[in-house]
């Protein structure tokens, strides 16, 4: 196996982290991420913890969660396992809207909870692009009665999986994966390994994995209100046996991961079955994908010559969408 160690090695194949990325971050829920947060109905989150990190489901009615500059305040009553969540815990999370197919990360740490909510200190918060979901055609499925219960069957069937990894500092990082069924995970109930496909570019969960190589995920069928979750170790590989495995439309990815899964369950998630995901609806018009990047772009604090540039270029209108539109057409695999 040709086992990646070192983040030079990683860039050889992936190539380097763009600066640019960086201007779609800013580091509070801005109005345009507020109304993200009004139509979602569903949270994929993970948390840090003395064991590493590990995953936590949320969902309701569109707007179940409440977020403003630094704080988003999530509900017990719409958590998954709230009672395990502890103050002072690395927090990452992926906002979904159901229809849309980007989906919104909100990055910080768990600052207080109460009687009925988990409060949480917002460090940074971003639009991810669209491509997990337009592999995986999450929404256009409808509710399903049939549950595999055997590891591998579910896996197989899986199409979107949300991948958790903490970074030296203490920072937890979410991460959306998608592909067609039975090209998203392959699972022995050892060892899970899954393929890295072109996204944002961001490789942060891979650095992480580089350095502190604990990860969890949950893995979700389209239609099916339960999940399947993993915790372990892992590495990242180029060795082409492996990838071949994940190959998509003649093209085989640069890169798997192979987690040695050290826990795993099948469970019903009560936050999806109450999200209510299937069928879903029509994406809400008010929601426009490539005006909350160009905003968040606006919004960032970097003032370099580059960032000033970038700043100016997405003023030009209709030259955000078009530019999505066109990496989603040509760098989907």
């Amino acid at each position: 196996m040709a086992r990646i160690e070192s983040v030079e090695g990683l860039e050889a194949i992936v190539g380097k982290k763009a600066p640019s990325l960086d201007l779609k971050v800013v580091d509070h829920i801005d109005t345009a991420s507020q109304a993200w947060l009004y139509y979602s109905t569903v949270m994929l989150a993970t948390l840090g913890g003395p064991k590493g990190p590990r995953m936590v489901a949320g969902g309701g009615a569109a707007g179940f969660a409440y977020g403003s500059g630094e704080t988003l305040r999530i509900p017990d009553q719409n958590l998954d396992d709230p009672e395990t969540i502890q103050s002072g815990a690395a927090f990452g999370s992926l906002w979904l809207v159901p229809g849309m197919k980007e989906t919104l990360r909100i990055n910080g740490t768990v600052s207080g909870i109460s009687s009925d909510a988990v409060t949480v200190h917002v460090l940074e918060c971003y639009l991810h692009c669209a491509k997990a979901f337009l592999r995986s055609n999450f929404w256009q499925a409808a509710p399903s009665p049939t549950v595999p219960s055997d590891p591998i069957a579910f896996a197989r069937r899986s199409s979107l999986m949300a991948l958790g990894t903490i970074d030296t500092n203490g920072h937890a990082d979410v991460s959306p994966k998608g592909d067609p069924p039975d090209r998203l995970i392959r699972f022995d109930g050892e060892r899970l390994v899954f393929a890295d496909r072109p996204g944002n570019r961001r490789t942060d969960s891979f650095r992480n994995i580089l350095l502190q190589p604990s990860v969890a995920l949950q893995a979700l069928i389209p239609g099916v209100c339960e999940v399947l979750s993993a915790r372990g170790e892992a590495i990242l590989t180029d060795d082409m046996e492996t990838r071949q495995l994940f190959e998509v439309e003649g093209k085989v990815p640069k890169l798997a991961i192979e987690v040695l899964a050290t826990e795993w369950s099948i469970t019903p998630s009560p936050a999806l079955q109450n999200a209510k995901l299937w069928p879903a609806p029509s994406p809400p018009e008010a929601l426009k994908p490539a005006k909350i990047f160009a905003e968040h772009m606006r919004l960032s604090k970097q003032k370099s010559l580059s960032a000033r540039m970038a700043k100016a270029a997405v003023t030009v209108p209709g030259l955000v969408r078009r530019s999505l539109e066109s990496d989603y057409e040509k760098n989907l695999y």
